[in-house]
Order: structure tokens, then sequence, then C-alpha cells
């Protein structure tokens, strides 16, 4: 069993919890934590400059669906949009493309043989327009006002792409050689509870 290490003087102890055992715990998770809340936060402005200039209700996800579609007015098959999004989840991806179809948003074309694109509509082109220039005169103008911001921004972007890379690896390597049953015990953890408690 690992065991925890001591607060430094450095970071807070009630930084200090199961998911954080020792300083680069804390430091991992105190990450993973802030990058939560930016997701959440995110996924809230997307939904809400949306609804502002068209006054539909998507998701954030769906938000990002409509706008890699349009980008560059070029076509995309629902493969290139989950590769563009690293996205998994085939099912809520396309239950999001019928979303954007119904509103009008996107147009459909081509056939399971030759291939199926969507492409936005004038209409989903407009509001990728409309959401740009909202987006230009808040969320850019704030960003600017941000120190440091737009300098870091590189940085960021790079941390945040090795983060990805390690996510994708462990995640790999979770599935390959640690997943388990409901009710059966990690491996190598049979036995543990009992020396433990003895």
């Amino acid at each position: 069993m690992t065991t925890p290490s001591p607060p430094t003087a450095a970071i807070d102890e009630d930084h200090f919890w199961h998911l954080a055992r020792s300083d680069t715990g804390v430091a991992v998770t105190d990450f993973e934590f802030a990058l939560m809340r930016t997701a959440e936060s995110f996924a809230r402005w997307q939904t809400e400059c949306l609804a502002a200039v068209t006054g539909a209700q998507l998701s954030g996800g769906e938000n990002a669906m409509l706008h890699v579609i349009c980008m560059h007015q070029q076509p995309k098959t629902v493969r290139e949009l989950m590769h563009m999004t690293n996205r998994s989840d085939l099912p809520n991806v396309q239950y999001g493309l019928r979303k954007l179809m119904q509103l009008g948003f996107v147009t459909k074309s081509g056939s399971a043989r030759k291939g199926v694109f969507y492409a936005g509509t004038p209409k989903g082109i407009r509001v990728c327009e409309d959401y740009a220039r909202l987006r230009e005169k808040l969320l850019l103008r704030g960003a600017q006002a941000v120190p440091g911001l737009l300098e870091r921004a590189q940085t960021i972007h790079d941390q945040l792409e090795a983060l990805e890379r390690l996510y994708e690896s462990v995640t790999r390597e979770v599935a390959t050689f640690h997943r388990r049953h409901l009710g059966t015990a990690p491996k190598g953890m049979d036995g543990l509870h009992d020396r433990q408690s003895n």
C-alpha cells in the first residue's frame, strides 16, 4: 500500500485526499478539477451564445459539431467529425446530427456505399457567422483583458495536447491490462485487505 506523502509547506493539507496522495497527485488532481470546471463553463458559454443568436438550445458538443461541419464550408463524414473532436460516443454524435438537421443548420448527402457527408446549410453558416461575431465581441475581448493569457496560449495548448496523449496512452493501458468484471478484485489486490487487517 502506498503511504501518502506528508503535506509540504507549499501545498494546503486539505488538497491531499484519495486521488492526491503525493505532491504529484495534488498537482495533477488540482489541474484536472480546474480542467473539468473550465470544460463545464465552456459548454455553458457555447449553449448560451448559440441561444442568443438563434434561440435554439444545443449542448456544447452539438454546438462544436455545427462549427466543425461548417469549418471551411467543406462537407465532413461522421468519422471525420469524431476524429476532429476526439469523440467516441457514436450514438450521441448521430443524435446531435439529427438535431442539427431538424433545425435546418445541417444537410446530409451521399450514400452508405459512396460515403455520407454533412454540410452546413446557408442558415447554418449564417448562424455560425452570427455566433462568431458575438464571440469576438464578448469572449475574445475578454481574453485580451486576462493578463498574460494570449502570450501563454501556445504553451497552454502544447501542455493540453501532451496531457491528451497521456490520457489516451493510460486509457489503452487500463483497458488492455486492468479491466475487470464487477465484483472481482483488481490484479494484485487479491488478499490485500486481508493482509491489511492482520
